[in-house]
């Protein structure tokens, strides 16, 4: 985003990570890059955890075995981030309808939104209202 200078609506930090808001749509490789980094992390967690000297289990040390484990641990992790990449590639969404659909689907959570001063100035023009007015609506 900082790259090609889009202007940030706002943030949400919940319990599943960060989420960045923004009004333009994504590039194919944004989109991507939020399935494959947080993949590597769940498979380097997986990976650390179970067969290094600090897991807590005694695992074999069979190569196919550890394969296939953080191969199942990283489809349980990730199955939702792919979903929701296709979605996104295959029915893209820009302006109003992503801002809506990034705050409907958070606000199910313990999220914690922030706003930048655009942000404000968006909901403002677009909703004709402010950010805790729209998130009391949804």
């Amino acid at each position: 985003m900082v790259w090609r200078r889009e202007p940030m609506v706002g943030w949400a930090i919940g319990p599943l990570g960060i989420t960045f808001m923004i009004a333009q749509e994504p590039s194919p490789f944004s989109i991507w890059l939020r399935v494959l980094f947080p993949a590597f992390v769940s498979g380097s967690v997986l990976y650390i955890g179970l067969f290094t000297p600090l897991s807590p289990v005694d695992m074999p040390e069979h190569p196919l075995i550890q394969f296939v484990m953080i191969l199942l641990g990283v489809l349980l992790t990730s199955t939702r981030d792919v979903i929701n990449a296709l979605r996104d590639l295959l029915y893209p969404l820009w302006g109003e309808a992503r801002i809506l659909q990034n705050l409907y689907q958070l606000r199910g959570s313990w999220t914690k939104f922030h706003f930048t001063s655009f942000g404000h100035s968006y909901l403002h023009d677009h909703f004709g209202s402010s950010p805790g007015d729209l998130l009391q609506v949804l």
